[in-house]
């Protein structure tokens, strides 16, 4: 390899993409139109990367496996990046198996962690750890080590785990000072932040107030009939009851979990429920059986009895009801939520990391975009959806993914 690929390939280990370009920009070869590609993709220009990327493969002959699994996984980093979820997560496996079988264990290792990010953003937390685990990151280099370590944060964080995730973010800080690459410092510190933002809000007694993350975790664990709008479950001392499919009964849940220890209206919890403006005897009829259904489901938990007025919530081994509730609740929240990383998203791609219908999901971006919350660009397959950053709070709890005790 001739000195200035050398230099290049050294330049954007260094997080020095300008300083690559220069010695490689004029050229064709596979091997710098490789190295402009990740040049390219550090300077956010994800779309003209890929086009690089995809030259330098066909480029490389086919003798050339080592050289052609790289790109391959290159161009795996450059989706991930600009959020296409969609790209064959098949062909990143096979270039960490070349990788691996020809002797380049880091370039193997970041194809390992790439998996193990999309696995994050899909919310498949179990698959990311047990990958994650499998590595032993004491024998990367430091910039693969720090993004090991953010993983790990980002599997505590989803769990709810705050000793874990401060642990890993303390790790990340030291490899990431050890590279000395100012983008890779800049992350690790932006993910740090989160730890500090509000991450719920508790509805007690009819009060409200932030939660941080490790105030969610302590409430996770506390002898309270806690309500959970993040997961749509019911838990008390030892049990979960899971209502995520039943969004009428969640919704009266919620409504008697708010007012307590008063009661509700029956009208009050018709218009909750059924989102009808103006109760009719159907209405009411229709509500004692959810309330039949519900009292069924949260026997072991709380008793729900008739009042004058309505129903009302009455706990049955704690002395204490509360509702956790997302940071901000709006109609698309959950879209606005991954879209708030700031980076630019597809249609397909929110689809996979909220688990809908591409369908629904268009359809809350267009509703968002009509209200001015979210901007698109490009046309067609490639057009991406982003908004710039919420401000204020993190998103750990309207991102898909299982909690403690579900």
């Amino acid at each position: 390899m001739d000195s200035l690929i050398t230099a290049a390939g050294r330049a954007l280990a260094a997080g020095d993409p300008l300083g690559a370009l220069q010695r490689v920009a004029l050229r064709d070869d596979a091997p710098a139109l490789a190295l402009r590609g990740i040049a390219m993709a550090q300077l956010g220009e994800f779309g003209k990367a890929r086009a690089l990327l995809r030259r330098a493969l066909r480029a490389f002959s086919p003798m050339e496996a080592v050289a052609r699994a790289r790109c391959v996984v290159a161009e795996a980093e450059v989706a991930l990046a600009s959020r296409d979820l969609g790209w064959p997560v098949h062909a990143l496996d096979a270039a960490r198996t070349t990788l691996q079988a020809h002797g380049d264990r880091i370039n193997a290792a970041l194809a390992q962690h790439l998996a193990i990010r999309r696995m994050l953003l899909v919310g498949s937390l179990d698959n990311a750890e047990r990958a994650l685990g499998a590595i032993d990151p004491a024998s990367l280099p430091p910039a693969l080590r720090t993004a090991h370590h953010l993983a790990a944060a980002g599997i505590a964080m989803r769990r709810i785990q705050t000793a874990p995730a401060r642990a890993a973010m303390e790790a990340a800080q030291h490899a990431a000072r050890t590279a000395g690459i100012p983008a890779l410092t800049a992350e690790v510190e932006r993910t740090l932040r989160l730890l500090e933002m509000p991450a719920a809000r508790l509805l007690e007694g009819g009060t409200e107030r932030p939660l941080l993350l490790e105030q969610v975790e302590a409430l996770l664990s506390s002898e309270a009939l806690l309500v959970d709008a993040c997961r749509n479950v019911v838990r008390d001392q030892g049990s979960t009851i899971s209502l995520a499919r039943r969004p009428v009964l969640f919704a009266l849940a919620r409504a008697l979990a708010e007012a307590w220890p008063g009661d509700v209206p029956r009208d009050a919890l018709v218009a909750r429920a059924f989102r009808a403006k103006r109760a009719d005897e159907s209405h009411r009829a229709r509500l004692r059986v959810e309330i039949g259904r519900l009292r069924r489901l949260l026997r072991a938990a709380a008793d729900i009895t008739a009042t004058k007025y309505g129903f009302a919530l009455t706990p049955r081994r704690v002395s204490n009801v509360a509702v956790l509730a997302h940071p901000i609740e709006e109609e698309h929240g959950a879209v606005l939520a991954c879209l708030s990383d700031g980076e630019a998203w597809s249609s397909s791609a929110l689809a996979l990391a909220l688990g809908a219908s591409q369908r629904t999901v268009q359809r809350a971006l267009d509703d968002l975009a009509a209200a001015g919350k979210v901007q698109w660009v490009g046309r067609a397959r490639a057009r991406r959806w982003m908004t710039p950053p919420i401000p204020g709070f993190t998103t750990i709890l309207l991102l898909s993914g299982p909690l403690p005790g579900d």
